[in-house]
């Protein structure tokens, strides 16, 4: 592949990446934001992401398949609580989850 090949395929990555993201602006602009189609995006995207957090909780792949499914559902509960219990801040209740995850780890060996 030539040099000139490569900036090719970065250009054409660039233009095909920001046109689409372009597109939801200028698209995005007229949308309500409490309107019918914005509310069932949302929630089309959440439903993604407990999917994907559940995904991994059930049939984790990699170091996290190594620990019980009891654990890994105790540490998401405490992360869980403590998002609740702070006032919703996330960065909390992932150190709390992680950390309860630790020392479930260490306890256990």
């Amino acid at each position: 592949m030539t040099e000139n090949a490569i900036w090719l395929l970065i250009a054409g990555a660039f233009v095909v990446t920001y046109m689409w993201r372009g597109l939801g602006v200028a698209l995005g602009g007229g949308m309500r934001l409490e309107g019918p189609l914005f509310r069932w995006v949302a929630a089309v995207a959440y439903a993604m992401l407990a999917g994907l957090i559940a995904r991994m909780l059930v049939l984790p792949l990699g170091a996290l398949g190594h620990t019980p499914l009891g654990e890994r559902m105790l540490a998401a509960g405490v992360a869980l609580a403590v998002f609740l219990v702070s006032r919703r801040n996330m960065l909390l209740a992932v150190f709390a989850g992680a950390a309860t995850l630790v020392l479930l780890e260490m306890i256990g060996r």
